[in-house]
């Protein structure tokens, strides 16, 4: 851990588990409904936590308002450790710009914990299109301007943000088509409705490998574990390219550090039990090399910066 020096480092690793709230147990809330990935990672990572902490451990699905209504009551719980939130990059940087109203903020209203990792997302296109790779999709999308479409899983959302990226930065002028959902938009990709779309690899795997759906790149700078043979958009020439979800663990503001170093703590050896390692992996999940607060602090500054852009020129505003 990188965190903390001297004696502050070193009183945070023999603190006793009894300086957490004992009467409590530790609430772990996902901003999201059960059963999608977002809850499905932070109940293992609850499993892990559990014995590590001493206490119990509840996930508490809080879903609505693109995650802000689980931001925003973990922003407003006791600062004791008892509360955190396993948050994702739309509370924790894209809704700042997205949202009209937001009454918590990424920065001000949390203590960060642990920097998790990151799903991929993956650019994937109809059988049909002429391309095989990034230069020949280009290309293509250049000599049909304003003609092909990406399919998004609705306003706002990372898959639609990451056609404006694209957009941006290759000078392509690919519209977009917003859909109710993830499943509804790669119907319409399948049947050749639009040319492509930006989603998670986990979702892409099998149709591109039932054949009908096309990779043309992984959308990290990372190869994924999910699909290490298709090559990364940044490999192909697109530097930085960078358009996943991330996850991180925040607690609310004013949470003592020696709490915040303990879960730190706790999220670290959860994370290097080989069983949880290849539940990570099995999701398709980047693991983050980096564990310290401090990291988490950088990559939200990052995100919030970069997305803040892409939103404005995307035109998308949510109440």
């Amino acid at each position: 851990m990188k965190f903390l020096t001297g004696v502050m480092f070193a009183a945070a690793l023999v603190m006793p588990v009894s300086a957490f709230a004992q009467d409590k147990p530790l609430k772990l809330v996902v901003p999201f409904a059960a059963g999608g990935p977002t809850d499905s990672l932070a109940r293992h990572l609850a499993e892990g936590l559990k014995n590590r902490l001493n206490r119990v451990v509840i996930v508490d699905n809080k879903a609505g308002a693109g995650g802000n209504i689980g931001a925003l009551e973990v922003a407003r719980a006791e600062p004791d450790g008892s509360t955190i939130l396993f948050g994702t990059s739309g509370p924790l940087a894209i809704n700042l710009s997205l949202y009209k109203t937001l009454n918590y903020h990424p920065l001000d209203s949390f203590e960060p914990v642990i920097m998790i990792g990151a799903l991929p997302n993956v650019l994937m296109v109809n059988p049909k299109v002429p391309a095989k790779n990034l230069k020949e999709l280009v290309a293509y999308a250049k000599s049909k301007p304003g003609q092909l479409s990406y399919a998004s899983s609705g306003n706002g959302a990372s898959s639609h943000l990451a056609g404006v990226l694209f957009n941006n930065t290759l000078g392509t002028d690919i519209k977009h088509v917003p859909y109710r959902g993830t499943g509804p938009a790669l119907t319409d990709l399948i049947a050749g409705h639009v040319e492509m779309t930006f989603t998670d690899v986990l979702t892409a795997a099998p149709h591109i490998k039932g054949g009908t759906g096309v990779a043309i790149g992984v959308t990290t700078v990372k190869r994924s574990s999910a699909m290490p043979d298709v090559p990364t958009l940044d490999e192909q020439g697109v530097k930085g390219f960078d358009v996943s979800v991330f996850f991180g663990i925040v607690a609310p503001k004013g949470t003592p550090e020696s709490v915040i170093a303990t879960l730190n703590r706790a999220f670290v050896e959860s994370m290097a039990e080989p069983s949880l390692t290849k539940k990570l992996e099995g999701q398709g999940i980047i693991r983050e090399s980096d564990t310290s607060p401090g990291h988490l602090t950088a990559v939200m500054k990052n995100e919030i910066a970069k997305w803040k852009d892409v939103v404005a020129s995307s035109g998308a505003q949510l109440d």
